[in-house]
């Protein structure tokens, strides 16, 4: 997906252009998540539309469930849900800053090869 180290530094436009793909891609991810733990604390704890996307968005935000849960089956998801976001937090940190490190380590590897071969001009 990423240029190797021997291509060329890739111009800024399409630079970009990778950048908004991960953003998408992060974005959609976030989106399966949230519908994910919207669905199964309405039909695993039965709660309504409405706290379901409230105690979901909590979690997948970090922040702890809302409403109290009461099934055994909204326990084991509400742990399970908790577990998985969060794994998908880091996900998507991997992938938004993915493009951002890759660019800063190709650019200073072109650096580095560029005084390697001027220190070489200089013996």
């Amino acid at each position: 997906m990423f240029e190797s180290f021997k291509e060329p530094l890739l111009p800024k436009a399409k630079y970009y252009l990778r950048l908004l793909y991960h953003v998408a891609t992060a974005v959609g991810i976030i989106a399966g998540s949230l519908l994910m733990g919207v669905l199964g604390y309405h039909f695993l704890e039965g709660q309504p539309w409405l706290d379901a996307i409230l105690n979901a968005a909590m979690i997948l935000g970090g922040m702890g469930p809302v409403n109290a849960l009461h099934t055994p089956a909204g326990k084991l998801f509400a742990a399970a849900y908790a577990l998985f976001s969060g794994v998908i937090f880091l996900v998507i940190a991997g992938i938004l800053f993915a493009p951002a490190v890759h660019r800063f380590l190709h650019k200073h590897n072109i650096q580095l090869e560029a005084d390697d071969a001027a220190s070489k001009e200089d013996r």
